[in-house]
Protein backbone atom coordinates (compact mmCIF):
# COMPACT_ATOMS: atom_id res chain seq x y z
CA UNK A 1 0.00 0.00 0.00
CA UNK A 2 1.20 3.33 -0.60
CA UNK A 3 0.46 6.51 1.60
CA UNK A 4 -1.07 9.58 0.68
CA UNK A 5 2.09 11.48 0.42
CA UNK A 6 4.14 9.51 -1.54
CA UNK A 7 1.06 9.88 -4.30
CA UNK A 8 1.15 13.49 -4.41
CA UNK A 9 4.66 13.42 -4.78
CA UNK A 10 4.63 11.19 -7.42
CA UNK A 11 2.70 13.50 -9.19
CA UNK A 12 4.19 16.76 -8.31
CA UNK A 13 7.40 14.59 -9.80
CA UNK A 14 5.14 13.99 -13.03
CA UNK A 15 4.73 17.88 -13.59
CA UNK A 16 8.55 18.42 -13.09
CA UNK A 17 10.21 15.66 -15.11
CA UNK A 18 13.75 16.11 -16.29
CA UNK A 19 14.88 16.75 -19.96
CA UNK A 20 16.23 13.05 -19.78
CA UNK A 21 13.05 12.02 -18.38
CA UNK A 22 10.85 13.73 -20.38
CA UNK A 23 12.78 12.68 -23.52
CA UNK A 24 12.60 8.75 -22.41
CA UNK A 25 8.90 9.26 -21.69
CA UNK A 26 8.07 10.45 -25.22
CA UNK A 27 9.29 7.52 -26.45
CA UNK A 28 7.65 4.80 -24.22
CA UNK A 29 4.41 6.43 -23.23
CA UNK A 30 2.58 5.06 -26.17
CA UNK A 31 2.23 1.38 -25.52
CA UNK A 32 3.62 -1.03 -28.53
CA UNK A 33 1.98 -4.01 -30.10
CA UNK A 34 2.98 -7.42 -28.34
CA UNK A 35 5.30 -4.78 -25.48
CA UNK A 36 3.78 -4.07 -22.12
CA UNK A 37 3.18 -0.57 -20.61
CA UNK A 38 5.02 1.77 -18.83
CA UNK A 39 3.86 3.81 -15.64
CA UNK A 40 5.89 7.33 -14.67
CA UNK A 41 6.64 8.11 -11.25
CA UNK A 42 5.34 5.30 -9.68
CA UNK A 43 5.09 5.38 -6.17
CA UNK A 44 5.94 2.14 -4.07
CA UNK A 45 6.80 1.78 -0.12
CA UNK A 46 8.84 4.38 0.76
CA UNK A 47 10.61 5.45 -3.17
CA UNK A 48 9.05 6.33 -6.25
CA UNK A 49 10.38 4.81 -9.55
CA UNK A 50 10.95 7.29 -12.36
CA UNK A 51 9.26 4.59 -14.55
CA UNK A 52 7.88 1.13 -14.31
CA UNK A 53 7.00 -1.89 -16.48
CA UNK A 54 4.60 -4.14 -14.04
CA UNK A 55 4.58 -7.40 -16.44
CA UNK A 56 8.50 -7.48 -15.92
CA UNK A 57 8.90 -6.14 -12.71
CA UNK A 58 11.29 -3.17 -14.32
CA UNK A 59 12.35 -0.26 -12.71
CA UNK A 60 13.62 2.47 -14.80
CA UNK A 61 15.97 5.02 -13.01
CA UNK A 62 17.68 7.61 -14.63
CA UNK A 63 20.84 9.24 -13.18
CA UNK A 64 22.04 12.63 -13.30
CA UNK A 65 24.72 13.92 -11.67
CA UNK A 66 23.42 13.95 -8.52
CA UNK A 67 23.69 10.13 -8.26
CA UNK A 68 27.34 10.15 -8.52
CA UNK A 69 28.12 12.63 -5.33
CA UNK A 70 27.88 12.30 -1.57
CA UNK A 71 26.21 10.01 0.16
CA UNK A 72 23.99 9.41 -3.34
CA UNK A 73 25.74 6.46 -4.57
CA UNK A 74 25.25 4.51 -1.23
CA UNK A 75 21.50 5.67 -1.23
CA UNK A 76 20.88 3.99 -4.38
CA UNK A 77 22.69 0.74 -3.34
CA UNK A 78 20.48 0.91 -0.38
CA UNK A 79 17.27 1.27 -2.50
CA UNK A 80 18.10 -1.25 -5.20
CA UNK A 81 18.75 -3.82 -2.70
CA UNK A 82 15.24 -2.85 -0.58
CA UNK A 83 13.68 -3.54 -4.30
CA UNK A 84 15.71 -6.55 -5.65
CA UNK A 85 14.57 -8.50 -2.13
CA UNK A 86 11.18 -7.56 -3.38
CA UNK A 87 11.47 -9.22 -7.11
CA UNK A 88 12.17 -6.03 -8.88
CA UNK A 89 15.52 -5.32 -11.66
CA UNK A 90 16.40 -2.43 -11.81
CA UNK A 91 17.78 -0.61 -15.02
CA UNK A 92 19.85 2.60 -14.54
CA UNK A 93 20.58 4.84 -17.47
CA UNK A 94 22.87 7.37 -16.92
CA UNK A 95 20.93 11.26 -17.97
CA UNK A 96 24.18 11.56 -20.09
CA UNK A 97 23.46 8.53 -22.64
CA UNK A 98 19.85 9.73 -22.92
CA UNK A 99 20.60 13.38 -23.58
CA UNK A 100 23.30 11.63 -26.32
CA UNK A 101 21.10 9.37 -28.33
CA UNK A 102 17.71 9.08 -26.91
CA UNK A 103 15.90 6.90 -29.20
CA UNK A 104 19.27 4.31 -28.58
CA UNK A 105 18.34 4.55 -24.73
CA UNK A 106 14.47 3.63 -25.51
CA UNK A 107 15.72 1.15 -27.64
CA UNK A 108 17.83 -0.22 -24.94
CA UNK A 109 14.67 -0.61 -22.77
CA UNK A 110 12.60 -2.44 -25.45
CA UNK A 111 15.39 -4.75 -26.19
CA UNK A 112 15.75 -5.52 -22.28
CA UNK A 113 12.13 -5.58 -21.90
CA UNK A 114 11.63 -8.22 -24.99
CA UNK A 115 14.45 -10.39 -23.73
CA UNK A 116 12.91 -10.50 -20.08
CA UNK A 117 9.36 -11.84 -22.04
CA UNK A 118 10.70 -14.56 -23.53
CA UNK A 119 12.76 -15.74 -21.04
CA UNK A 120 16.07 -14.83 -22.25
CA UNK A 121 17.41 -12.57 -19.90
Amino acid sequence: MVAQPQRQFARKLRQDMSLPERLIWSRIKTRQEGLPAFKRQYPFGPYVFDFYCAKVKLVIEIDGMAHSIGDRPERDQIRDDFLRERGFDIMRINAHDILADVDEAADGIYRYVTARLSGTL
